[in-house]
């Protein structure tokens, strides 16, 4: 930890100061920047101005609910990946003359383990 503690710089904290806020770092890198946002004063107030705008913004959007459709739409999206595969060859013809040719192959993958509901 005492390694994480000396590379959590002023640039790294404000750069994850909102991953700090939600709660959504590692517990080694938390605690990384939970010990320099305490040892600087200029993280510290940053920090401090951060949650207040997050408080503040979810105060007055707080109330607000993505419509369920979207939530499923998003969910499936997050569960397909399009693969594309690019190929290029060079050959050189007798003349010398360099032919290029590309072929593009596209897959579209969906895990079968969403489940709308859950």
């Amino acid at each position: 930890m005492d390694e994480e503690r000396l590379d959590c710089t002023c640039d790294d904290v404000l750069r994850d100061v909102w991953l700090f806020l939600d709660d959504e770092m590692n517990p080694q890198r938390r605690a990384a920047v939970q010990q320099h946002i305490d040892d600087c004063s200029p993280c510290l107030e940053e920090a401090g101005l951060d949650a207040q705008l997050k408080s503040l913004l979810h105060r007055k959007c707080g109330g607000d609910k993505a419509p369920e459709q979207l939530k499923v739409r998003l969910l499936a999206a997050l569960h397909e990946v399009t693969v594309e595969h690019i190929v290029t060859e060079v050959e050189v013809d007798p003349e010398g003359r360099s032919i290029t040719t590309t072929s593009v192959t596209s897959a579209q993958v969906v895990s079968r383990r969403f489940d709308p509901a859950g």
